[in-house]
């Protein structure tokens, strides 16, 4: 049996700049692990078939499932007749904007690597993965860095300043695709990706904190005000700076002093049950 351990992402920037002739967009955003994680565990079986089980009621079972999607794909791609059992214990909440889904699809790249002994490098993975979603690639190889294109371009940054970070999901579901489809790219605020690039560069706290930003989330928040009293509770108890994740509807909050940690968490709690406190990863995976 094989272990792999899934980290959700938060993004510090999510710019879009254009819409492509295919339907998606053209994106920059920064991304980083955090240690909130899904975990993994993948055991051959005889049967020749893709099954999937999990801990949470909501995870789909079959091909709508992304790590079935990145077995399939292995199988189809190398010939291969091989069957696995794949298990998912949920601890990403579903639907978030932390790429729960995506996250356990590279787990399920890098595992089957390691299982079916392909010997495919991490890259050879991330391209694979962009097959399958758009923060694939990313989360294959984890760490810190910046996606471009539909999100398959991946140049990876240094780690961000050591900090702790605060993530609360209300209790709502959020469609990606309508949150994209509901973005005016003629009025949109480009977030400060370049400055958010050098906070990363010289390890600045306080510029990382000033250069956060995301252009869908005033998309989500104009649709779900739960987004909007989860942010203004964060920044009025004490995070230093506040920001939604992905097209949400997560949002997460910067700490840099572990003092106001437990009132920041224990305050949210009275808006929503879904509340983390955790730290920034931002290392890449290293295969061994």
């Amino acid at each position: 049996m094989i272990y792999e351990k899934a980290p959700a992402k938060i993004n510090l920037t999510l710019d879009v700049l254009s819409k492509r002739p295919d339907g998606y967009h053209d994106v920059e955003m920064i991304m980083t692990t955090v240690d909130l994680a899904d975990r993994i565990w993948l055991r051959p079986t005889t049967d020749h078939t893709i099954t999937i089980k999990s801990s949470h009621r909501f995870v789909p079972n079959d091909r709508k499932n992304l790590a079935y999607q990145a077995a399939d794909l292995l199988r189809k791609r190398y010939s291969l007749d091989y069957g696995v059992e794949i298990t998912l214990d949920k601890n990403i909440p579903i639907a978030a904007g932390l790429a729960g889904g995506s996250s356990d699809a590279a787990a399920a790249l890098r595992g089957l690597n390691r299982l079916w002994n392909l010997g495919l490098s991490l890259d050879q993975l991330a391209v694979l993965g962009s097959e399958i979603g758009s923060d694939v690639s990313f989360c294959v190889y984890g760490g810190t860095a910046i996606a471009r294109g539909r999100g398959e371009d991946i140049t990876h940054l240094p780690a961000p300043p050591n900090c702790w970070v605060v993530l609360a999901k209300p209790t709502i579901g959020v469609s990606t695709g309508n949150i994209y489809g509901q973005l005016d790219l003629s009025s949109i605020s480009h977030p400060q990706t370049e400055r958010m690039m050098e906070a990363l560069q010289t390890s600045d706290y306080d510029k990382m904190c000033a250069s956060l930003g995301n252009v869908l989330e005033p998309v989500t928040m104009g649709l779900h005000k739960e987004v909007v009293i989860l942010k203004e509770q964060m920044e009025r108890f004490g995070a230093d700076a506040v920001l939604m994740s992905g097209s949400g509807p997560t949002v997460f909050g910067l700490v840099k002093h572990e003092s106001r940690v437990p009132r920041i968490v224990n305050a949210l709690k009275g808006f929503c049950q879904d509340v983390h406190a955790v730290r920034m990863l931002g290392e890449r995976i290293v295969v061994d």
